[in-house]
């Protein structure tokens, strides 16, 4: 089997190739333009690699030359910079994606797993979020995430094109130095010595799950043929404060300042996942504890500084 995966340079992306290969009888094809994630950090894994954009129907339709199944995790997943400029997020997530599914139309690739979110696009809603609440997003990155699972959806039953959309919680685990995510953003300030900046008191909760959990989550996604949306993450609502209480036990005795900001328009206060269908339809259970992956996360982060 040939797995193609647009942003195949990113932190998960980088991080299911390796997964990806490790089985037999699968090859791997990433598709980035290396805005973020670099070609560099696929190094030592025998994948191919193609150096293009989403927005390139010409690129695209070479990249999907002999593919059998997507893994579309190719985005602009900022709230915050979706927030700042909502056409920019429009075009590369909507846009972007709706390229694809035409090429993948054209080609004929019948199975897609889009990388998708939950919070963002249910809005402000007493958790846990699952599958059948209705969508209200508070950002445009959620609104763009919404519109790609209606037309996963649309082409699913209009062109054969069999689509799962994935909707991630927050994601954190090694090789995501160069994300702006939470987990992230902390163990670097920690590095430079410079306080945690938080926006708001810290009560905000949040579903942190660990990337090689959320792989797996990927790879069931590519061996089934269930479409339609499915929550992935840990299960659990985790205070940020909490987080924090969590990140000081792994980086000790190293210590650290928390500096508290007001709250940012857009973001959701409390969001945290249902997982029942995930275990349901795809066989998926989160194995590794919060102190374990910030572990693993933190002692990557060390050795990569």
């Amino acid at each position: 089997m040939l797995v193609l995966i647009t942003g195949g340079c990113g932190f998960i992306g980088v991080n299911l190739v390796r997964k990806l290969l490790s089985r037999p009888n699968v090859q791997v094809r990433v598709f980035d333009n290396e805005s973020l994630g670099k070609r560099e950090h696929l190094e030592g894994a025998a994948c191919e690699f193609i150096h293009g954009d989403i927005r390139d129907r010409a690129a695209l339709d070479a990249a999907l030359r002999g593919v059998d199944t997507v893994v579309h995790l190719a985005a602009d997943t900022r709230v915050m910079d979706s927030i700042a400029d909502p056409v920019y997020n429009f075009r590369i997530n909507v846009e972007g994606s709706l390229n694809l599914l035409e090429a993948m139309r054209a080609a004929k690739v019948g199975r897609l797993v889009n990388a998708s979110t939950g919070g963002a696009i249910i809005g402000a809603a007493v958790g846990p979020v699952h599958e059948k609440m209705v969508a209200a997003p508070m950002s445009p990155y959620g609104a763009s995430k919404l519109a790609v699972e209606g037309y996963c959806s649309a082409y699913s039953e209009s062109y054969g094109v069999r689509s799962v959309s994935l909707r991630f919680s927050n994601v954190f685990g090694p090789q995501s130095y160069h994300k702006g995510s939470v987990v992230a953003a902390f163990f670097k300030q920690i590095l430079q010595d410079k306080p945690l900046v938080v926006y708001g008191d810290g009560t905000q909760v949040r579903d942190y799950v660990f990337v090689g959990d959320l792989c797996e989550g990927i790879v069931r996604g590519i061996e089934s043929d269930v479409t339609g949306p499915v929550q992935l993450g840990s299960g659990k609502g985790l205070a940020l404060n909490d987080l924090i209480a969590a990140m000081r036990k792994v980086v000790a005795p190293r210590d650290f300042e928390v500096e508290y900001l007001p709250f940012r328009a857009g973001e959701v206060h409390t969001t945290y996942c249902d997982v029942s269908k995930a275990r349901d339809v795809l066989g998926f259970e989160p194995r590794t504890s919060l102190e374990d992956g910030l572990r693993e996360t933190w002692d990557w982060f060390n050795r990569h500084r």
